[in-house]
Order: structure tokens, then sequence, then C-alpha cells
């Protein structure tokens, strides 16, 4: 399967273990955007926190532990790896989520267990197979099994709610629930109801999301770019608008983000300076 090259949500990459997004398969396309397989081995007493500004969306994850669905969320999250482990995940589309739990809006912000001991034990069996790249292909390629035979095929309202995700994860401009429902030609109420059905938030929490997601890349992509130059390229009304929204979900500032980068690059090389 073909890997995914984005690294949208990641908000602070050098801080990754080995991470992999793969393309799902073309039949599964309105149920999975891609798997996304991270493994990691911190040495003794160590540990390593990852952020993820995840997208407003839920996901199905395998652990060797088992079988969770982790809800849309409305903050930006962490976890602290420790030991050595791995995860097998589905970013799905708001079409698959009804086949795994009736309410999406009350899972926000949790995670539940999903008793799926089929999807658990091909993704050990993968996960345990040779070659870092050869691995995640096998994973995704069992995952992806599993999910065709077991996840129901996507309906009218699941492929409406998957055409306003893709509308808004691709056009930077749209910041209102109003155009929205001009360029799908349904009413602004109708945009609610299958965002909430669907996905679990309203949709101005997914545009806020993606416009945020687009927001942490450029900061980090184009060190040459002002904050101000970032809030007016993406529709906020001026760079106190985006710092408020920022602050809000990630818990900082995006001055303070961009401070974080710069001291995990000098921190990058100083390790690689000091490495034999």
């Amino acid at each position: 399967m073909p890997q995914v090259l984005s690294g949208r949500g990641v908000l602070y990459p050098t801080r990754l273990p080995t991470f992999q997004r793969v393309a799902a398969p073309a039949e599964l396309a309105d149920l999975i955007r891609w798997f996304w397989i991270p493994r990691w081995d911190i040495p003794p007493g160590r540990s390593s926190r990852q952020h993820v500004l995840s997208f407003p969306a839920s996901n199905l994850v395998v652990e060797p532990n088992g079988v969770t669905l982790q809800g849309p969320t409305t903050r930006v999250s962490y976890r602290d790896l420790r030991g050595k482990g791995w995860a097998v995940g589905a970013l799905l589309r708001p079409a698959a989520v009804v086949s795994l739990c009736d309410e999406p809006s009350g899972i926000r912000d949790s995670t539940i267990t999903i008793d799926a001991p089929e999807l658990h034990g091909a993704a050990i069996s993968a996960m345990q197979s040779e070659g870092e790249t050869d691995t995640a292909d096998h994973a995704a390629a069992a995952f992806a099994s599993w999910a065709e035979a077991r996840l129901t095929p996507a309906d009218e309202g699941g492929l409406l709610a998957n055409a306003i995700e893709d509308l808004i994860a691709s056009d930077s401009e749209i910041v209102r629930i109003d155009q929205i429902a001009k360029l799908i030609n349904i009413t602004a109420r109708h945009v609610q109801r299958v965002t909430h059905r669907y996905v679990g938030v309203p949709p101005l929490a997914i545009i806020r999301r993606y416009r945020l997601q687009d927001a942490a890349e450029r900061i980090r992509e184009g060190s040459s770019l002002t904050i101000g130059q970032v809030a007016a390229d993406l529709g906020y009304a001026d760079h106190a608008h985006l710092t408020r929204d920022f602050r809000q979900v990630l818990g900082l500032a995006p001055v303070d983000y961009r401070r974080g980068l710069r001291a995990d690059a000098q921190s990058d090389a100083i390790e690689l300076r000091l490495a034999p």
C-alpha cells in the first residue's frame, strides 16, 4: 500500500518514534482515510511525550492489550511513551463511525473498548513480521481486510458527512457554516445535523480544528511567516483571533509554539554534535 507523506496534526515531528501513514485501499475510501502505525523503543528511565492536534474524527486503534475506539477530541492530546511498543490505528471517515458507535458525540474526548478479537490477532501477527516498511504494509492490509468485512458500507448521510469534511479540509477559506451550506446546496441546519450524527462535534469545531492544523503546519514549515500572515492566509480577522483559538485548543500561543519548535531543533543539533 502507498505511504501517506502528510504530517498534518503532528505538532513536534522531531519527537516522533518510527511513524508511518499508509493509504487505505480504494474500496475503503469512504470509510477510512488512512492507517497510522507508530513504533517506539525508549531507553529505560526515559520517556517521549507525543503531542497531537488530532483530526476532527474518530480513530479505531489496535494495541497489544486490545482494540479501542477513540472519539473526536476538543483539545490537543498527548501521550508519554515508555519502553517498547506499537499501535495500529485507522483514521475513520465520518461514514464509518456509526458502524462502531450509535452516538459519536457520546465518545467525544473519550475512549471505549471494541470487541474485535480477529482484528487484534491479525494486527499482532502483522506487527511481529520482519522489516519496518513490510510490517506497516502487512498491518494495514490486515486491518483493511477486517474493515472491509465488518464495517457497514457508507449510507447517504455518511457520504454527505464525508463531503462536508473533505470540503473543510481542502479549502482553507472556509470559516463559516453558511459557506459549506451554499457549496453543497443544503441548509446550515442540515450541515449541523449531519456533523453531529456522523462526526460527533459541531461543524464550527471541525472548521476550527482544520484551520488550527493548517496554522500549526504553516508555523512549523514557514519560519519566515509572521503569525499575522498565517492568520490572514487562513481567514482569521487578525492575529489576536488566531492566538485566542490556538491558546484555547493547544494551551499555548502561536509564538510559544514556534519557540518550542526552535528549541527542539537546537536540541537535535546538540545531540547530533555529541553523538559518537
